[in-house]
């Protein structure tokens, strides 16, 4: 068999292709029986209200849960035969960050890079750029044990994307992140998607998906509702209004919460 290369993909496969993924945490099903085909080169949003199985989801697919039930493959080849290729393959950003607090931003990129075999002087290029992108300079050198929620996020995207993966898996990315870095990080992920990466995230931010997405799968109740391009899910409206009538909006009594009617005064 032909030796293949950590940034190869198999021709012919989608991104992300997951048959039959199937997980349960004691009497609750987190996910039944998931297909989903991610086409090469998409930006895809994954959306669905809390508790849909969205972050279960991107663990197994990311090779970090095993399911108990189901394959994953990435880029052709298979999660959990081919482990080692895959996770040279893939971006992560997964919930929680489990990032090491006592390393500063600037050590754990190095280490990272070197995990991921790039030369000494390539690391330092790159996470000097992804740094100051980020807005992390000026923390560089400081624990990140020490960071805010965004900034350990923003430290979590860099580390993604220091390998330029093939693609990458990001659970709520923008969760936390200021606007100003937010806009930064969509124009690398727009740079990275043009010139072949594919991007799957996780959101609730309806908007945020539409501006981004041209591939979205709606998930609910631990189901695939949904799948495909952006436009033919929309249906000529608004992706929220679309997203709504597949979930369901709950049912709210006029009687209930009457007391917030009245004027305190």
């Amino acid at each position: 068999a032909r030796l293949i290369a950590v940034t190869d993909t198999v021709p012919g496969w989608p991104a992300i292709v997951a048959r039959g993924l199937h997980k349960r945490f004691g009497d609750h099903v987190a996910v039944g029986s998931l297909d989903l085909d991610v086409p090469t080169g998409s930006f895809c949003g994954l959306v669905g209200p809390n508790g849909s199985g969205k972050t279960t989801s991107l663990r197994m697919i990311a090779g970090l849960l095993r399911p108990d039930a189901g394959q994953v493959w990435v880029g052709g080849h298979d999660t959990w035969a081919e482990t080692t290729t895959v996770r040279r393959l893939l971006g992560v950003v997964p919930d929680p960050l489990n990032l090491f607090d006592r390393l500063t931003a600037r050590e754990l990129l190095a280490h990272l890079g070197q995990l991921r075999g790039l030369s000494r002087d390539e690391v330092a290029s790159r996470t000097e750029q992804l740094l100051g992108v980020m807005d992390l300079g000026d923390s560089a050198d400081e624990q990140i044990g020490g960071y805010s929620h965004g900034m350990r996020k923003k430290t979590a995207i860099a580390a993604a994307l220091l390998h330029r993966p093939a693609v990458l898996l990001l659970d709520e990315p923008f969760e936390g992140v200021d606007p100003v870095s937010a806009v930064a990080v969509r124009t690398m992920l727009d740079r990275y998607r043009a010139a072949g990466g594919t991007v799957v995230f996780s959101s609730h931010a309806m908007d945020l998906v539409d501006r981004m997405c041209d591939f979205v799968a709606v998930m609910a109740r631990g189901a695939l509702l949904a799948a495909g391009p952006i436009e033919s899910l929309r249906g000529g409206g608004r992706l929220e209004d679309a997203f709504i009538s597949m979930i369901g909006a709950p049912d709210v009594d006029p009687a209930n919460l009457a007391w917030l009617d009245r004027d305190p005064r």
